[in-house]
């Protein structure tokens, strides 16, 4: 079974860090873009970070010069490192990846990271 699992949410005071990971596992060939998206209570979820090739990453605007996201094609892996936290980063995150398979490709959700932000 294909899925992806996500880790290292938390709680974390504003200015202070957090990395998030999220993990590939199944029967995958290999791995595509992989990205991180977010939402926040009574808001739509929005694009965080993708990496889409070794030379390729977007961020949102309000996320830029703060958070750095990184990809391990060999461990089917990417992260999410989060610095200076803002009290309007807290969200739940949601790692999001294109992987291959003998189906061809496929684009998966993980379950969900919660991430809150407080004082």
């Amino acid at each position: 079974q294909v899925q992806l699992v996500e880790s290292g949410g938390g709680l974390a005071q504003p200015g202070g860090s957090l990395r998030l990971s999220c993990a590939a596992s199944g029967s995958i060939f290999s791995i595509g873009a992989m990205g991180w998206y977010r939402q926040a209570p009574g808001k739509q979820r929005e694009l965080v970070a993708i990496v889409i090739n070794s030379r390729t990453t977007n961020y949102a605007d309000s996320v830029k010069g703060r958070f750095t996201i990184s990809r391990n094609i060999a461990e089917k892996t990417v992260y999410l490192a989060m610095n200076s936290l803002k009290l309007e980063d807290t969200a739940v995150y949601y790692c999001n990846a294109d992987l291959f398979g003998g189906w061809g490709k496929r684009n998966y959700w993980g379950q969900g990271t919660q991430v809150t932000v407080s004082s």
